[in-house]
């Protein structure tokens, strides 16, 4: 996968895909990540990438000419166009598993008031990572690459683990432990060191639900639960009826 990101602040990704699974994937020739500066597509000396509203108003848009020759220069027939934008839809992990199977990802930073509204029918969708105001759109195309960087196959190298992760199945992930056995007098649950993978596997299943249910009850609403899935549900609202 190639990324491109157009931004005004480049600087702010400096070392911010040169250290851990990003760098790795990188150095495996896995994702390419390329930052590039809008100010390298103005064409006069002030390098000016923006300009005052028509009709007046607080703040500057960025110009369309200027994103325009930039969409120009990166865009392949291969390239999926996305803008970062406070109203665009929220990035969740089904998106994510979307984008990660992209040959290649150009993500506009938005900033200011916005872009001109003349250029926003070149990108394929704008994309939000949630319901509220940022300076510019450069910490959300981090958490968009870091998501879907991950998902490319052989970045993270364990299938497993990323089937079991939080929301990969619209459900929350179920607790995890490890050494030592008994903390602050809080013991591993019997059932993970049991050995009996069939009560592991369904122990973690209906801590996933449990979970979601008091967490993120709305997931479970969006979720096609299975028959065991509704049976565990059962067991669990009997269970805290009963308490």
């Amino acid at each position: 996968m190639k990324i491109d990101v157009l931004t005004l602040f480049p600087q702010i990704f400096a070392s911010t895909f040169e250290e851990s699974i990003i760098k790795r994937a990188q150095d495996r020739s896995l994702v390419k990540i390329n930052i590039a500066n809008i100010r390298d597509f103005a064409q006069n000396k002030h390098q000016q990438v923006d300009d005052y509203p028509y009709g007046g108003g607080p703040g500057m848009v960025m110009r369309a000419d200027v994103l325009h020759r930039a969409l120009d220069y990166y865009q392949t027939p291969a390239s999926w166009l996305i803008y970062l934008s406070p109203q665009g839809q929220l990035l969740n992990q089904a998106k994510v598993r979307e984008l990660a199977r992209k040959q290649h990802l150009i993500l506009l930073c938005g900033h200011y008031e916005g872009i001109d509204e003349r250029v926003v029918h070149r990108f394929h969708e704008e994309i939000s990572i949630g319901d509220y105001i940022l300076t510019g759109g450069e910490i959300p195309a981090m958490v968009l690459i870091d998501a879907t960087v991950r998902l490319i196959p052989g970045v993270l190298g364990d299938e497993e683990s990323l089937a079991e992760e939080s929301f990969s199945y619209g459900l929350l992930e179920y607790p995890h432990y490890t050494r030592p056995r008994v903390y602050e007098e809080q013991e591993v649950p019997p059932v993970l060191l049991s050995g009996h993978h069939e009560n592991i596997r369904r122990w973690r299943k209906k801590q996933s639900l449990l979970r979601t249910l008091l967490k993120r009850p709305e997931l479970l609403l969006q979720e096609d639960i299975d028959a065991e899935g509704k049976e565990l549900l059962l067991e669990i609202l009997f269970d805290r009826e009963s308490k």
